[in-house]
């Protein structure tokens, strides 16, 4: 098997690890925009059986001009995702924050993963105004003054500017300066923050709800971005579910906590090898 290969409509997937194990475990990032690339601490910090998998939408991060996607790179999302899912088997697919909802936008997928992680994320768009009240409740003057020069001038370099100066928001005090760092790294594409914006964050909802394969819902205590209230809801309580939170963790826990999302991984892949 390839280190990396393209789904037929550009979906790219770089293999990270390889442990004994069936399993293969996709990581698709948040953002949108950054880049799967985010996802590197997360992929070093599992200890799962199988493969673990970068995954990257035709037109996000650094993914810009796969093959096969047509002049329209955005034109598919998110549901060419279940290009990936059947381009490998016994899959588990595992979304972080926007990422994980467009797993759950994505009802192609049913039947094609033996289990699903949704890491900081939400199961429909009620989180944004939230997001931007704590915002406004808490303000960063870099954010404000990057997102000026941005709008004056939509390049990458300057929206990777804006998350680079949110860092205190994604974090916790323990974890803001390795967060800052990687921030600071990540590849960024404008483009696909405009799609996501004009054509899903505000309208988002799950499409789909497995209840025949194991869940993982995890987010860190102390998340301020995705707000997890739209968890309570009694449809997502399903026996196959687990709702873990992360003591110590931000939006991104495994950078202040990595053991307790270990161990979380490490329950989800135990359940799924039960079967």
């Amino acid at each position: 098997m390839t280190d990396s290969f393209f789904t037929p409509s550009g979906v790219r997937l770089r293999r990270y690890s390889a442990r004994p194990g069936a399993l293969n475990w996709l990581l698709l990032p948040g953002g949108p925009g950054i880049g799967s690339e985010s996802l590197g601490e997360l992929a070093a910090t599992l200890d799962v059986p199988g493969m673990v998998w970068l995954v990257d939408l035709p037109g996000d991060g650094s993914n810009r001009n796969p093959p096969g996607a047509g002049a329209d790179v955005f034109a598919g999302w998110p549901q060419v995702l279940a290009e990936a899912a059947a381009a490998l088997p016994d899959v588990v697919f595992a979304g972080h924050s926007t990422g994980g909802m467009y797993l759950l936008a994505t009802p192609a997928l049913a039947g094609k993963v033996r289990g699903l992680a949704l890491l900081d994320t939400a199961p429909d768009a009620r989180w944004h105004p939230r997001f931007v009240e704590m915002a406004a409740a808490n303000p960063l003057p870099a954010v404000e003054a990057a997102a000026a020069v941005y709008e004056a001038d939509r390049c990458d370099a300057n929206i990777a500017a804006i998350a680079v100066a949110s860092a205190e928001w994604n974090f916790t005090a323990e974890g803001v300066e390795a967060g800052r760092e990687l921030l600071a790294r990540m590849p960024y594409n404008s483009a696909a923050v405009d799609w996501s914006d004009a054509n899903f964050d505000h309208v988002y909802a799950a499409a789909w709800w497995p209840e025949d394969v194991p869940v993982l819902v995890l987010a860190g205590a102390g998340d301020r971005i995705v707000w997890q209230g739209g968890w309570d809801e009694a449809r997502f309580r399903t026996p196959n579910a687990r709702f873990r939170t992360v003591p110590g963790g931000g939006h991104f826990p495994w950078i202040e906590n990595p053991g307790a999302v270990a161990a979380a991984f490490r329950e989800l892949a135990a359940a799924i090898e039960a079967g």
